[in-house]
């Protein structure tokens, strides 16, 4: 399992899409830190980028990465091994090698700059939503042969999470505004890891005024240590889920 893990994570980091991917972000980061005379100002900057071109980069890349690989995975699946071993060393070594590009992309820089809490969860949640989107691009891969739709359904879930998902939140929001429906939007929240990644950094970089009534229901809860806690765990069930049941369909699947 361990030898899996260390030729995928290899095997990307030599990619030179991946490269590319890790240039752009350090480009990026350096250039906003030196632009903007506050760290602070500097982290709002680069929220977009993460929130945004992160997921975006894993899904479809980790979508691709699963297609392009079905002849080593048949390789291995007639060897003596598990295809539990194959599929999580697969997961682990693309998890593994996407949050190896993104920390050193992003992650030093913000720490570098801005080596406060804020800066420290926003590495942490950009590590998060890799990983989140590892898991998610391999069940999307899993369901399907046809690399086309495996691709477009990456690419689809990617614009639900950080597009599509919020109009609609807002949509429900106008339609019921006579109803207080600020602390369920605490709950709903839990089903896009994009927007809770969003509202954790908000809320440490104390703006969540701008948010409105709904901004001070967020700080209520997920201001806390607890909230704080949960909020995790939910995005530690965003990995668990979707992995494990991409681990079910693989194990079934007829290679």
């Amino acid at each position: 399992m361990k030898k899996i893990i260390k030729y995928v994570i290899t095997d990307i980091l030599r990619n030179k899409i991946v490269l590319a991917y890790t240039l752009f972000l350090l480009v990026i980061s350096l250039s906003v830190f030196s632009i903007e005379d506050n760290a602070g100002k500097g982290l709002i900057s680069l929220l977009n980028i993460i929130l945004i071109v992160v997921p975006l980069v894993c899904i479809v890349f980790s979508t691709i990465y699963v297609y392009n690989s079905a002849e080593f995975i048949e390789l291995l699946v007639s060897q003596p091994l598990q295809r539990k071993k194959i599929w999580c060393s697969l997961f682990a070594g693309l998890a593994g090698s996407l949050s190896i590009a993104f920390f050193v992309g992003a992650g030093i820089p913000i720490i570098i700059y801005a080596p406060a809490a804020t800066g420290l969860i926003m590495v942490v949640m950009g590590v998060l939503l890799s990983i989140i989107f590892v898991a998610i691009a391999m069940l999307a891969a899993v369901r399907t042969r046809d690399k086309a739709k495996g691709i477009g359904m990456s690419i689809l879930l990617w614009l639900y999470f950080s597009l599509i998902f919020d109009g609609l939140v807002v949509f429900i929001l106008f339609q019921f505004q006579e109803y207080p429906l600020e602390k369920a939007m605490v709950v709903v929240s839990g089903f896009n890891p994009i927007d809770l990644g969003r509202i954790l950094i908000l809320l440490k970089m104390d703006i969540s005024a701008m948010m409105g009534y709904t901004g001070a229901v967020f700080k209520d809860f997920f201001g806390t240590r607890m909230g704080f806690i949960i909020a995790l765990l939910i995005m530690l069930c965003w990995v668990i889920v979707p992995t494990w049941l991409s681990l079910q369909r693989f194990n079934r699947k007829d290679l």
